[in-house]
Parts: C-alpha cells; structure tokens; sequence
C-alpha cells in the first residue's frame, strides 16, 4: 500500500471513530472504543484494510490519533469527537500559556465569542506555537492565539491533556485570548 493509500485510509479511520462510526454501520461504546474487527470490517468495504495495515497505520500516526486496549480487541481517537463519548480524559494543571491555530478569516468570531468547540466536544490547544501555526495553515491563513490557560486555571476553568498530548477545554472565552501573528518564528 503507497504512503497516499495509506494516509487516505488513516483519515477515513479517523471519520468514522470520531465522527460518523455509522457510515461502516459500527458503534462505538460510551468511551469511544470501538470493536477492531468490526472496523476493520467496515471499513475493508472500501479502503483495503487487514489488522497489520490498522497497527501501521496506528503506529505511524505522527499526531498519534488513536490508542488500542490492552490485547487490541478495541480501537478508539483519542480526541477530537463530534459524537458524545466520554474518552476518560483526565483533568490537568496546564502551562501558563497554551496556543490555538486558526485561520484569519475566524478572528472577528473569535474575539467576540472566544475559542468554541463547535461540532466537536472541547476546544483543542497546543503547548507550542509552532504547532498552532501549523494546525492554523490547514485551514487558510494561519492566525495563533496564546490562550492565558494558568489564569483560565486559577479562575477554576478545566483542562485536559489527551493521550497524544493535546490539551482540552470546553471553551476559551475572549478575554484569556491574545491574538499573535501566524507566522512562525
């Protein structure tokens, strides 16, 4: 399988456990796993997929998307839902400062409204700008805001930090924002 093949088949995965398990008529439980034959079933229907493809695909994900249980009978994202799962996040003291990568053409909703989850279930951050900005380029052109996250902390708002290390929180209102440039430094 091409590294193309591989990488369309990596992001059809990440739809449908975090997204639209439906669409390869699998469910996911109240936590997010779901069952690994299942999926490699549904989704053999159109991406070729055997479990040695999954575990490659797994363990090459460079934002690590995904986690097994423990004797891989069940597969799930790590973050970034839309659908209602609880992925058994645990609550974290974050850095002082975390960033958000969007694009420019956000800002005035941004700083009216501040940072929303919209269709997902928390607001993602990261814990170095130079991933913000890169997260903010996939979008359009990159616009980063550092997120003042000690003083969100100390005002008694939560953060999370998943599995592969992004952080979360329910929303980001405007006045923890400072807007920077996108560029990178």
């Amino acid at each position: 399988m091409s590294k193309n093949e591989l990488t369309e088949t990596s992001r059809f995965i990440s739809l449908i456990l975090r997204h639209k398990p439906e669409v390869i008529g699998i469910t996911l439980d109240e936590h997010g796993w779901a069952d690994t034959q299942a999926l490699i079933e549904g989704v053999s229907r159109t991406h070729p997929l055997t479990m040695e493809l999954l575990e490659r695909i797994v363990a090459e994900d460079e934002k690590q998307r995904y986690s097994w249980n423990e004797d891989r009978t069940k597969i799930r994202a790590n973050q970034g839902h839309s659908v209602q799962v609880d992925v058994e996040l645990q609550e974290a003291v974050p850095p002082a400062v975390l960033y958000h990568g969007t694009a420019r053409r956000f800002s005035d909703a941004i700083e009216a409204e501040g940072l929303l989850p919209r269709s997902r279930l928390y607001v993602h951050l990261s814990a170095n700008r130079d991933t913000a900005v890169q997260v903010g380029a996939r979008h359009g052109s990159p616009l980063v805001y550092a997120v003042d996250s000690g003083r969100m902390h100390q005002d008694g708002l939560r953060f999370y930090l998943s599995a592969n290390g992004v952080w979360l929180t329910k929303a980001v209102p405007p006045q923890y924002l400072r807007r920077e440039d996108g560029a990178a430094d």
